[in-house]
């Protein structure tokens, strides 16, 4: 059975419930189904701190190139969004609904910069500090010591904090409810089911989902935003190589219930920078004042990952008692949540129409896709009406989908970058070295295993450092042909983008 949908939206997390609930209130006339399972499981929305964080995400490699730039330039639209699209979104609930996502908003976010902290890290906090003072925005640099909530043990005190009063969170979980019950408040249609394939006409326009029962969903267009799965469903019908593949960012997500004689917690985010390969180490204040939210894992595969390696877990609670408040340690467990962050080869966005008439991408977001959320809807929808707002200067005018992998370095900084990197993980999971050597024995092990690395591409192209390792580098790893999976893409999109 076929049914006619002018939009449909693959994908029912906050990225595609919001591009469905704007384009319901830009273009009511539009009949609009959002198709996603009811449960969303491995939902990077789900398991999400939803810090919205965009001074608080930038690093060493912001200014590097104008794609980084473009990004942040994104985040900061965002920034300025979220108000009012909070506002616009409690007016479309209303009643107990409308006050629970306006309860769940925290503000602020402190960031603490401590001596445990690696030399990435460490540059990257000074990156942020330096974006605020650019960019003039609202922004403290309290004493540690004064910040609520603060109570690390005493060999990892931090000895700088950022405290930047614009920024904070949100309850993803209350969010995207909302998001969903306001969409369907405005018409749109929600379908609990998978999408299996892509439906593709005699003229090669694709006009349509079929779903995992063998129904189809008739459509002008689709949009994918399904995370991961978004990439997979846009290679079945483009050419080999023009699209850079989309990898599995596997987090894990602790939620704690505090006593209240651990004492006080402060109402904002207290997070580290980002650091070597991974997101900061992040706890959050959730809706319930005796609950926080723990985060910091980042496990980047070209396959699905079954879940977090438990020692990766052990790490992150420790060093959240470690570094942010002790007696976290003895707080309560109150669950575990794993997501899946859709992250492309590049770190960089696919966000646009697709040479496929009727088919637009919008994935590989990586940490910033909650937060971007009401600018990606704001682009997408304007892209989907053909509003004037598309132009060429906007920053999303840098992750059209079919691109060569974008490289904000040369393959031989790339090298020296990933070495450092995986050093500083090496330091940041506890390894020590002797007193009388420094890092530079584990940098130069570091370096010549990826040098062997990119001698093995015939098409190398510089890499961010997190993708690199330790997935194409470890014979051992989960996936022993993942590094074949990535020769044949650079080997097509070479014959594909010439060159």
């Amino acid at each position: 059975m076929r049914r006619l949908t002018d939009v449909v939206v693959v994908g029912n997390g906050s990225v595609g419930l919001s591009v469905a609930l704007e384009l319901a209130r830009r273009a009511p006339e539009i009949r609009v189904a959002v198709v996603g399972p009811a449960g969303r499981p491995r939902s990077a929305s789900t398991a999400a701190g939803a810090m919205l964080n965009c001074f608080g995400e930038v690093t060493r490699y912001t200014r590097l190139h104008a794609a980084a730039e473009a990004r942040f330039a994104v985040a900061r639209e965002a920034l300025e969004l979220w108000p009012p699209w909070l506002a616009a979104l409690e007016e479309d609930l209303g009643g107990p609904e409308s006050a629970a996502v306006r309860a769940s908003w925290s503000e602020g976010t402190v960031v603490v910069m401590g001596s445990s902290s690696g030399r990435i890290a460490g540059e990257n906090f000074t990156a942020m500090c330096e974006a605020v003072t650019a960019h003039g925005e609202p922004h403290e640099l309290p004493a540690p010591d004064a910040v609520e909530g603060l109570s690390p043990h005493l060999g990892h005190r931090p000895f700088r904090a950022l405290f930047l009063p614009r920024e904070g969170a949100v309850d993803a979980r209350a969010v995207v409810a909302a998001l969903e019950k306001a969409a369907r408040g405005r018409g749109v249609e929600t379908v609990d089911a998978t999408v299996r394939s892509l439906e593709v006409g005699s003229r090669g326009a694709v006009t349509g989902v079929r779903l995992d029962d063998g129904r189809v969903r008739a459509a002008g267009t689709v949009v994918l935003a399904a995370g991961v799965a978004a990439g997979a469903l846009a290679e079945e019908v483009l050419p080999p190589g023009a699209v850079p593949p989309v990898l599995h960012g596997t987090g894990l997500a602790v939620r704690v219930k505090r006593e209240p004689t651990t004492g006080p917690r402060g109402p904002y985010v207290i997070r580290t920078p980002n650091r070597a390969g991974t997101c900061g180490l992040h706890v959050v204040p959730l809706t319930r004042k005796d609950e926080q939210y723990i985060g910091a894992t980042n496990v980047i595969t070209v396959r699905p990952a079954p879940g977090v390696y438990l020692g990766l877990a052990q790490t992150m609670l420790r060093q959240a008692a470690e570094q942010v408040d002790r007696s976290l340690a003895v707080s309560y467990l109150n669950g575990c949540t794993t997501g899946t962050r859709p992250i492309a080869l590049d770190c960089f966005p696919l966000i646009g129409p697709c040479s496929v008439p009727g088919l637009f991408l919008v994935t590989g977001t990586y940490r910033d896709g909650f937060h971007s959320s009401p600018a990606i809807a704001r682009h997408v929808v304007a892209a989907l009406l053909d509003d004037p707002a598309t132009a060429r200067e906007s920053p999303f005018a840098h992750f059209a989908p079919e691109r060569m992998p974008i490289q904000v370095m040369t393959v031989a900084a790339a090298v020296a970058d990933t070495a450092r990197h995986a050093a500083d993980t090496m330091h940041d999971q506890g390894m020590s070295m002797p007193w009388w050597l420094d890092h530079t024995p584990l940098q130069e092990w570091a370096r010549r295993r990826v040098e062997r690395f990119y001698e093995s591409l015939e098409h190398p192209v510089a890499l961010p450092p997190e993708v690199v390792d330790p997935q194409f580098l470890d014979p051992t790893a989960d996936d022993p042909r993942a590094l074949d999976r990535l020769r044949r893409y650079l080997r097509a999109a070479h014959a594909h983008h010439g060159g």
